[in-house]
């Protein structure tokens, strides 16, 4: 059974071709635990939220995440998105594709078990979700619930809080949220120093 939160998001996607023809792009692909999510979909539901027009804060790519041990190469991904782009070409960001089976080395974390073990060790909590075309509609994928993505909150991830506080800040000032949406607000790391 899914959520009032999940519904809200899978209606608020299947009511968007920019953001449905995408996901369904990808499912033609066929591809193992393939998802769509970050910024693809953070950012459409912060500018509805803040009153925006559609794109006005558009992502810096469409984030595709798959999950095969057995495909783990750079030039897998890059074949992929090529396909992709040769199907749903995009007019503004590019596909992204990245294999989770291969992501855990390069982000310092231990393997994941499959596309949401990854989503889950995303920065923050609000960006940690992901949606896929499946014939019953859109799925929606939040290991940390959406709370925060619909009460438009910056928090980390609890991995993220625990191992990489300065890469928090980095993103914070590179992202800019408070300026792009004026309604968001930052949950501050936890304090980590000894007593």
């Amino acid at each position: 059974m899914i959520g009032q939160d999940e519904s809200r998001l899978a209606t608020f996607i299947a009511a968007r071709p920019a953001l449905l023809l995408p996901l369904q792009a990808l499912a033609a692909l066929g591809l193992p635990d393939a998802w769509i999510g970050a910024g693809f979909l953070r950012n459409p539901v912060w500018d509805a939220l803040s009153g925006f027009p559609p794109g006005h804060n558009p992502p810096g790519d469409v984030d595709v995440v798959w999950f095969d041990p057995a495909r783990a190469s750079t030039g897998e991904d890059a074949a992929i998105e090529a396909a992709l782009q040769a199907r749903h070409p995009l007019p503004g960001p590019d596909w992204s594709v990245r294999n989770q089976a291969r992501m855990a080395a390069r982000n310092g974390d231990a393997p994941y078990r499959d596309t949401r073990d990854a989503v889950a060790h995303w920065p923050e909590t609000a960006t940690a979700i992901a949606a896929r075309w499946t014939p019953e509609g859109v799925e929606v994928l939040a290991p940390h619930g959406l709370s925060d993505l619909f009460g438009r909150v910056v928090r980390p991830t609890p991995g993220f809080a625990e191992r990489r506080p300065a890469a928090f800040a980095a993103r914070l000032a590179a992202q800019d949220w408070t300026r792009r949406w004026p309604g968001v607000t930052i949950t501050p790391m936890p304090d980590r120093s000894p007593p």
